[in-house]
């Protein structure tokens, strides 16, 4: 193997040895599969050799090689990428909350960028961009073959730049370009309000570093000494999930005690067990959290909490179903690889992965405006089981939160634009009354 030729291979190595250090090549065949490794590692050096000296034009290897690593991980499950040195910045900024772009969650659906959800009171939102909108191209440019990272990298930039993108939707004829000018997109992840007869109300948008904290201020501001709540509504729809430390401390403010979550993989590094602290100040009064097919991964993980620890009554819709961990692991040079290391578990050992919560009383969005269930589309209605290499279980509606006009042009108040929220707040309202019916 030639000096000049092996320098090459180091991005890969690089990733390879962080695999191998984390353990996850350790099994009754390492031998034969050490052996299938380097016969591997020799034909790839010998492909890339053969381009380096034979290709029509001079090539630049570190496309090629960034190329290499990207569909190797990309043939794993839609979740691990590796990252640039940019998109790794990228990734660090968007857990702070706070980042220059449009304002969507996207993911490949069919080989195709799609999106998931526009983010509230954004430049994606106010276009009216819509949860299963295909984005074919970004600035005249094809989306064809580009990863999740790639496409978040275009779409983001400084504020009042523009970009333009053409999308297709359902019924549409042909492709539509949108220009939007980009904004800083300020992630509010809690927002919180009362509602009628001492019922609380909190949103979480997204579990990001400081969500736990906005939270427990929410909470002080909702649950007064003098007037405490009678019961409380945990929104959790289309949120996309975030931090897992984040999701575990969420928990942790409803629970006294008991398993929130455990992990395992096949490394035993992985293997975890996160359990409640009774720190005398959880809220007493009951909790229905709101979920639907947006629902995803870290706010699962709190909505399996809550269900399984009896603490809460979970209504709406289906979840998504992501119940694998990705960890980050830095590499050489600033880049980084996003990997799945691990299945989460609900305390009662469920497995959601690909199939989701199910609520304890189904309750789908009605349309406030027609009076009929909203029927969405396969493209809208996206899961983890539609999602191409999603990872198997293991063997053991958007509601948007603009003003929306009754059939009599009057705007509608929130309870009467949103059945979901307002079931939820009619179940807490009973709460006592029912509690009082003799069945013996």
């Amino acid at each position: 193997m030639k000096k000049t030729a092996a320098k090459f291979l180091l991005p890969i190595l690089i990733v390879l040895g962080a695999l191998a250090l984390m353990g996850l090549r350790n099994d009754g065949n390492a031998a034969a599969k050490d052996k299938n490794f380097y016969k591997d590692i020799k034909t790839f050096n010998e492909v890339l050799d053969m381009v380096r000296k034979n290709y029509v034009d001079e090539v630049d290897t570190t496309p090629l090689m960034q190329g290499a690593i990207n569909g190797m991980i990309r043939s794993l499950d839609p979740h691990s990428a590796f990252m640039t040195p940019d998109l790794y910045k990228e990734l660090e900024v968007e857990t702070q909350g706070q980042f220059g772009g449009i304002g969507i969650e996207i993911m490949i659906l069919k080989e195709v960028l799609t999106v998931v959800s526009p983010i509230e009171d954004t430049p994606a939102f106010n276009a009216g961009i819509k949860p299963g909108d295909q984005i074919l191209k970004i600035d005249g440019k094809s989306t064809k073959d580009i990863t999740t990272v790639e496409a978040v990298q275009k779409l983001r930039g400084p504020k009042d730049t523009k970009v333009t993108i053409s999308i297709l939707r359902e019924n549409m004829a042909a492709p539509k370009d949108i220009t939007l000018t980009r904004a800083v997109i300020q992630i509010k992840s809690v927002k919180f309000k009362k509602l009628e007869d001492r019922i609380g109300y909190i949103r979480i948008a997204a579990f990001q570093e400081r969500t736990v904290e906005d939270l427990r201020k929410a909470l002080k501001d909702l649950n007064e000494k003098n007037n405490p709540l009678k019961g409380l509504v945990l929104d959790l729809r289309n949120d996309p999930g975030g931090l897992l430390t984040q999701a575990v401390e969420v928990s942790d403010v409803f629970l006294k005690e008991g398993t929130i979550v455990s992990t395992r993989g096949r490394v035993k590094s992985m293997e975890s067990k996160s359990t409640a602290r009774d720190d005398n100040n959880e809220i007493g009064c009951p909790i229905v959290v709101l979920v639907n097919e947006g629902t995803a991964s870290a706010a699962e993980i709190v909505a399996g909490a809550l269900q399984d620890n009896g603490r809460a009554l979970i209504m709406g819709t289906q979840t998504f179903g992501k119940a694998s961990v990705q960890t980050v692991i830095p590499l050489e040079g600033g880049s980084a690889l996003k990997l799945t290391t691990a299945r989460y578990y609900t305390p009662k050992g469920r497995s959601i992965q690909a199939e989701g919560i199910t609520p304890d009383i189904t309750v789908p969005f009605i349309n406030p405006v027609e009076d009929t269930e909203i029927v969405v589309g396969k493209e809208e209605r996206l899961r983890e089981k539609d999602l191409k290499g999603h990872i198997k279980p293991a063997k053991e509606d958007g509601t948007k939160m603009e003003e929306i006009t009754g059939r009599n042009g009057k705007d509608l108040s929130d309870l009467q634009k949103d059945n979901q929220l307002k079931t939820a707040v009619d179940i807490l309202k009973s709460w006592d009354i029912m509690k009082k019916i003799n069945v013996n």
